[in-house]
């Protein structure tokens, strides 16, 4: 069994890059909450590292990754027993299978992270600990052997997912809506404003989360390769194109353009190339980051429609941002970027692949929804997932964690979170 060197030492630092992701989205969802909110987000950012770092290695990439199974893994490899066999249908790659099961870790990671966007502000830390557990086992696992796993059964039919457009994005997503619907609205949502308390942490973390995206999508290639680069370069052309796209939506519509729309047009296009960047010609990922930003844009006031509350607007950017960029492949995918693809409609590829992308993201965004819906319903009748009404007023920082984020109690968010009783206690 040959290992490169080159690809070996690539994809440990795209698995770094990945890693460095979670935090940057933490500081990215942690500036648009409020000022007492802020620590409790990072804390649930923070121990889903730890979970499913831990949970990741006993059994969770056996599951994902191991075996012939078309709907779910085995435990041939559980707690990294034969982890000196390729995985399952991986047996060409030119890195290590330690190595690999290091990168896919950096992507169960950031999936379940993603969701703690939707039910900020008032989420129990220890219902996110046993939910973000038991969802990365049921629902993060099969859905990544769906798609990522050549024994998978959307493998198998043909639908694509280079980095994970279905299978971190618009599983995330789906999965967030499900979660909210059970959690209930914030208290005073939607006549209270809510405003972000710290700006220049959201464009920190959007910084953080660019970065760390090269890693993300174009270690997908799983090698110091051409198809690497055409990743990389297309998810810093659809991101730029989407940021654009964004703040033009904005000032069209309400008049002035953002820098927190700037920061969210640019997740927006990271997240709809996840999935076509090793799929797409340059200018094909043009067209998509323009569309992610402006449906993403458009699409973050669904909540306000329907009157659920999505906090920091994951269905908006992540589920529709996801289901976008899996769909386009159907239109802009090209084999002159990758022969191991499929062409589009646009390329002469008739409508075939557009139909395995569409039944990849309705199984999947259906699976995600349906279990986690069911998941929460039992975790708030066993445990209760919602903090108490006296504790989400005084804020999840001081209540949950018994700590504040700013020495001033009343920064930035004009709540005075600290009452006498709190004080006292501190």
């Amino acid at each position: 069994m040959h290992f490169d060197t080159g690809d070996t030492a690539w994809i440990l630092v795209a698995a770094a890059l990945v890693l460095l992701m979670t935090p940057g989205l933490a500081f990215f969802y942690g500036g648009m909450v409020r000022g007492k909110n802020v620590l409790g987000m990072l804390a649930q950012n923070f121990v889903t590292m730890g979970i499913v770092s831990v949970l990741w290695i006993t059994g969770v990439y056996s599951l994902a990754f191991s075996g012939k199974g078309k709907l779910i893994g085995d435990l041939h490899q559980f707690g990294l027993n034969h982890i000196w066999q390729q995985a399952t249908g991986f047996e060409a790659l030119t890195i290590p299978p330690l190595v690999f099961c290091a990168f896919q870790l950096m992507f169960a990671i950031i999936t379940p992270a993603l969701i703690t966007g939707g039910s900020a502000d008032r989420m129990k830390f220890s219902a996110w600990v046993v939910f973000s557990a038991v969802w990365l086992v049921i629902v993060y696992a099969p859905v990544a052997h769906w798609v990522f796993s050549p024994s998978g059964w959307l493998f198998k039919l043909g639908a694509l997912d280079f980095a994970g457009g279905t299978v971190v994005h618009a599983n995330a997503g789906a999965a967030a809506l499900a979660l909210v619907l059970v959690l209930g609205k914030r208290k005073g949502w939607p006549k209270e404003r809510m405003r972000p308390h710290n700006v220049p942490f959201v464009l920190l973390g959007a910084g953080l989360l660019w970065f760390g995206w090269f890693g993300f999508n174009a270690g997908s290639a799983l090698g110091a390769n051409t198809l690497s680069a055409f990743a990389f370069v297309n998810t810093n052309t659809a991101t730029g194109a989407a940021l654009l796209a964004w703040i033009l939506t904005e000032k069209i519509r309400d008049g002035h353009a953002t820098t927190l729309g700037a920061a969210s047009g640019a997740v927006a296009g990271l997240v709809a190339i996840t999935p076509a960047c090793g799929f797409v010609s340059p200018m094909g990922s043009i067209a998509i980051g323009i569309a992610a930003g402006v449906i993403c844009c458009l699409a973050t006031g669904l909540k306000n429609k329907f009157k659920f509350d999505d906090a920091l607007d994951v269905v908006g950017v992540h589920l529709i941002g996801g289901i976008l960029g899996a769909l386009l492949i159907g239109f802009l995918g090209t084999k002159m970027t990758n022969s191991a693809g499929a062409n589009g409609v646009f390329y002469g590829g008739g409508w075939t692949l557009l139909g395995h992308q569409t039944v990849a993201v309705a199984a999947v965004v259906a699976y995600s929804f349906i279990v986690t819906y069911i998941l929460a319903k039992i975790l708030d009748k066993v445990m209760g997932l919602r903090i108490s009404e006296e504790d989400e007023v005084a804020g999840l920082d001081l209540s949950i964690h018994a700590e504040t984020a700013y020495e001033n109690s009343s920064f930035s968010d004009g709540s005075r979170f600290l009452s006498s009783s709190h004080q006292s206690a501190n």
